[in-house]
């Protein structure tokens, strides 16, 4: 039982390291995108982002990962010439 809880914590550490900055951008880009939508919206209804709140997040949070992405360093890989 004990493996189990150790190799569970030690993947969960690894997706932190790994996708926390990406998933910090996501969940904020999705809140400002539903804040958007809460308090400029579309009044017609005809603006396909901002007319349904819905939208507006999904939006937000790929404009919030995208966002974070571009400040993420690459892991570089080390190519040997034999």
């Amino acid at each position: 039982m004990t493996f189990a809880i150790e190799t569970l914590s030690h993947m969960l550490k690894s997706f932190i390291s790994n996708y926390g900055l990406s998933f910090i951008g996501l969940i904020i880009g999705a809140i400002a995108g539903y804040f958007y939508w809460q308090q400029v919206g579309c009044a017609s209804g005809t603006c396909a982002i901002t007319s349904k709140p819905l939208n507006s997040t999904l939006y937000g949070a790929v404009m919030g990962y995208l966002l974070v992405g571009i400040f993420k360093k690459d892991k570089k890989s080390v190519v040997s010439n034999k």
